[in-house]
Parts: structure tokens; sequence; C-alpha cells
């Protein structure tokens, strides 16, 4: 049967403030956006969002940095300094029409500027508050910077990737911002779907550092009940601290193969290692023996091209794929069907191609074609229309 078709997005209806900056805050309010929330950025008047100017190289699109564009499209924006008694009482009566908003304020800053949760559900009892601190919101850490490349240090998680002989080694990418985002977004929902049974609001917390400890839930698990034995990376080719051999990413003659869970007598059989499958037969060795057993896969390996080996090993349902770098990944097959890529377009024409949400409704993709507001570019159409 086909699969019908949203007439309207979930969160159709919804209004969300988006008073955060950066990544993490801001990446949960574009998820709303994306399910069909209207989403207004409240920013500061002229400079806005600090972000506009947090660049990744040196790429600038319509005045604005690229890492803003992506967290930032199809939402309104209003111009807004919160020190400012007209510009607070305008968001203010924006808030008592909201049914969420969105703070990364270090912890006490929103209390003392009036925009705690106890201050706002006076004036919205329905309102959901929704906030990202850097490590909780009290404690000996209460006052580091909620960055992500810290909390990434502070998390332990920056000894699982590399091998043995590195130093301690960083995600390539702001994964604490972007993973509390996804759980700010949760606990919002989740906020939203207990007020549609209740009628009453609800305060949402987490942080970068419990994103990053729930990141590493699977792995800190076996720590805790282990003896708290600290993990060890492979000293060749690691992928995962806690997993045996071959797991691993492996060089070949013209590139990487990365090799997932496979019985190593199967595997031995297979390349004409027969080395394999005596260790097979040893318990515990594919662990304990961990670094010898992959150093022999990576000579065997290195002697081929991946053409050759992916034959080979899916032909006998091996797990196995190469290891694509951006350009040949985007001029895939299996990535152009899944239709990822949007042009995204502003109001003064300027267009910035970006990905689309990851999630499908009855077999669609919700969200607007519609780019990262200019600063302040929707306060006047929202005074008059909120009546501010």
């Amino acid at each position: 049967m086909p699969t019908s078709r949203m007439k309207t997005p979930p969160l159709d209806g919804l209004l969300v403030l988006d008073m955060s900056q950066f990544l993490s805050g801001p990446s949960a309010a574009l998820r709303l956006g994306d399910l069909g929330a209207r989403v207004i950025k409240v920013e500061r008047p002229e400079t806005g969002d600090i972000c506009r100017q947090l660049y990744l190289t040196d790429t600038d699109v319509g005045g604005d940095s690229t890492l803003f564009h992506a967290i930032n499209r199809n939402k309104e924006s209003f111009g807004a300094d919160l020190k400012d008694a007209t510009d607070r009482a305008r968001v203010f009566k924006l808030i008592a029409r909201a049914d969420v908003v969105i703070l990364n304020f270090r912890p006490g800053v929103a209390e003392r500027l009036g925009f705690g949760y106890d201050a706002l559900r006076e004036i919205n009892p329905r309102i959901v508050h929704a906030s990202i601190s850097g490590y909780g919101e009290d404690g000996p850490w209460v006052d580091l910077p909620g960055q992500d490349l810290l909390a990434q240090a502070l998390s332990g998680g920056m000894w699982l990737s590399g091998s043995a002989g590195d130093g301690p080694v960083p995600f390539g990418l702001s994964i604490a911002d972007m993973l509390a985002g996804h759980a700010l977004m949760e606990g919002i929902l989740a906020a939203l779907i207990r007020r549609g049974v209740t009628g009453e609001g609800a305060e949402v917390q987490t942080s970068l550092f419990e994103a990053m400890i729930d990141l590493q839930f699977e792995v800190l698990t076996t720590h805790l009940n282990d003896g708290g034995r600290p993990p060890r990376r492979a000293e060749v080719d690691n992928a995962h601290a806690y997993l045996a051999a071959p797991y691993g990413v492996y060089r070949t003659a013209d590139g990487y193969l990365a090799l997932a869970m496979t019985p190593l007598d199967k595997l031995g059989r297979l390349l004409d290692m027969p080395e394999l499958g005596a260790a097979a037969a040893e318990p515990g060795a594919a662990f304990r023996d961990r670094d010898a057993i992959k150093r022999m896969l990576s000579d065997r390996l290195a002697t081929g091209g991946n053409v050759q080996w992916l034959k080979l090993l899916r032909a006998a349902d091996v797990w196995c794929a190469p290891v694509l770098d951006w350009p040949t990944m985007l001029d895939n097959e299996a990535f152009r069907r899944l239709d990822m890529v949007q042009t995204v377009l502003r109001g003064d024409g300027v267009a910035v191609r970006t990905t689309k949400t990851p999630i499908r409704l009855n077999g669609t993709r919700t969200g607007t074609g519609r780019a990262a507001p200019k600063v302040g570019e929707h306060t006047a159409a929202l005074v008059r229309e909120f009546d501010l």
C-alpha cells in the first residue's frame, strides 16, 4: 500500500522562542522547526548571535558563517536587547504566547535576567522552559566555559578513539553541542506530550557534559561492571576500545576498509590465513591477542585493493565497507537517493546548500526551504503581528 502523506507537519501551530546562541540550543530549535514548529530567534540587535561570526575555515555566505546558516535555517529573527526595558517587555509578551523557550545561558544568568523557569511560568503556566548548560546547574565545574571541546576533554571520551600509542583524540566535530541539542529536543517533546495531558508546562534541562556521558553509556556500563578497568585501545587500527579483532579500519593497496564483527575462522578461510583459525580456537584470544591478530590482518589486506576485498568478503556476507571521503560519498547513488541536500533561500536572494532533516514522517521530510535570517530581519513584522 502506498504511504499516506501528512497534510500538516506534526508540530504545526507551536511557537518556539530560541533565545540561545552558538550550536547546542539553536540545534534543538532547528529540529523543532524541521518538524513544523514556528521558531523565532531572539538575538542582539545589529550584532546578533555570536555564531554568525564563528567561522569554519573562512567560509562566509551573505555576511554570516556557514555554521550559522546550517544551525539557524527556517527561523525568524527578532532583535532584542534583554537589558533594555522596552525590548524585555516585548520578549515577555512573546513568551506569554509561546509554547517553548530555549536558552543556553550560564547557570544563574537566566534567573538574574528574569528569564528563569519560575519567572516565566508566572507569565505563561503552559510554557516549556528548556535550557542547556555546560556541566549542570551546580557543582565545582559550574562556572567553567560550556564549550564543546572542553566538555569532550572532561568526559573521558577522548581516550576511546585513536590507537593505543596515540594521545587523547577529540571527535572531529562539535559532538557535545549536537548531542545536547538532540537530548534537549527529546525532553521538550516529552514535556509537550505531558502538557497535553495535564495542561501544565515543565522545565527541561541538560548539559554538554551529560550528553557526552550519555554518548558513552554502552562502554561506561562495561567499565562500571568490570572492576573499573580503563579502556584499552588496540595498538593497530583501533575502531572500538572494547571490541575484539578483527573490528577496525585497515589500509589496503588503494584505500581503507572497515571490518566489523566477523568470526576469525571464517575470515581466515576467506583470506587464506589459517593462523586466524588457530586463534579462533582459543577462548578469549580475539580480544587477548587483538593487536597481534590485527597486525596480521593489516599486512594481508595491504596486498590487495578495496574492490578485490569487497567482492570477496561481501560474497561471503562479511560485514565490511570502504571508507569514503565526502566527495566520494556525495557522488554515490545510495546517498543521492536519500535526497539529503537542499538549497535554502533568504529574502535578499542569498542561497545556501545544506542538509535536510534526517526524519521522514509518512515518507515525507518536513521543513521548509527558508535560509537563516539576517539579524532582526523579522522584528518589525513580529511587533505588528503580536502587538508588541
